[in-house]
């Protein structure tokens, strides 16, 4: 176990699993495709362990501050399945819980989507706002320019033009 405060953490697994404890008394097994919060407000205390022996875990872990300090801790995971990923941006973090996603304290939102070669998802961003993209798996162009696996890239371009040069997995993020 070690501590967390103010801290807004959404964990999103790519492969295999990570088995998740906190002080709040939560315990669960996060899977390929779920998206866990926790806010850790005025202090937590957690572990994170693959469960697996033999299988690797592959994660994305995200840490975002929170809109201010003092936030009761909390947490919420929730599985998004592949068929709402795929070919579309599908919300899964924001500030209101907004589409089923979990709830962040926060201006931003989080989607993710599952693009096939040649697939393309966009996305308008409202004046005043940036994004970050980031390539999960895969790769795909934007505006231009290729971007891989592990690769990410800030704009604030009002329409986003995603579109898949390979099986890709990727995580968009609408921020103030």
């Amino acid at each position: 176990m070690h501590p967390h405060r103010d801290m807004e953490i959404i964990t999103y697994i790519l492969q295999g699993a990570l088995t998740h404890k906190d002080s709040m008394g939560n315990g669960s097994i996060i899977h390929p495709g779920d998206g866990q919060r926790m806010s850790a407000g005025t202090g937590v205390r957690h572990s994170e362990a693959n469960p697996s022996t033999k299988d690797p875990v592959h994660l994305l872990q995200i840490w975002i501050l929170p809109d201010r300090h003092g936030h009761q801790p909390g947490y919420e995971q929730k599985s998004f399945p592949e068929d709402e990923k795929r070919g579309r941006l599908r919300l899964i973090a924001s500030p209101d819980g907004g589409e089923g996603s979990v709830t962040i304290h926060q201006d931003a939102k989080l989607y993710v989507s599952l693009l096939s070669p040649g697939q393309q998802v966009k996305h308008d961003l409202s004046k005043g706002r940036f994004s970050w993209l980031q390539v999960a798996k895969g790769a795909i162009e934007l505006s231009g320019n290729i971007l891989e696996q592990g690769d990410g890239a800030a704009t604030d371009e009002r329409k986003l033009v995603i579109t898949a040069t390979a099986e890709s997995e990727i995580l968009l993020f609408d921020l103030a």
